[in-house]
């Protein structure tokens, strides 16, 4: 069933389940995907991991930040964190990164 058809076949079940996850702990997908980020990079200051696809774990957003990225541009930090998710993106329609550096 599409999405379009499930929301005008039941609206209300559609709004519960959103607000539930809004609600919840993170999915499976953005656990491993922190737990690997968090090992890649143990001395990022900031960490955040979203599903962005409604839950289906074809889109992330990542926002990292971390004094490893000091001193790089940021194709290179977006490169570092490609490379630390390497066999996670295989299975992703598509990824949103954001990098910094904390600030001192």
């Amino acid at each position: 069933m599409s999405v379009l058809r499930a929301i005008r076949c039941n609206p209300q079940v559609l709004c519960r389940n959103l607000i539930a996850r809004s609600s919840s702990s993170l999915t499976d997908g953005e656990t491993r995907i922190t737990q690997v980020l968090k090992e890649k990079f143990p001395h990022a200051s900031s960490l955040k991991v979203v599903d962005i696809s409604g839950g289906c774990g074809a889109m992330y957003e990542i926002h990292i930040e971390s004094d490893e990225f000091r001193g790089k541009r940021t194709v290179q930090q977006h490169q570092l964190v490609n490379q630390a998710l390497k066999d996670e993106i295989k299975a992703m329609h598509g990824l949103r990164i954001f990098t910094d550096v904390p600030r001192k």
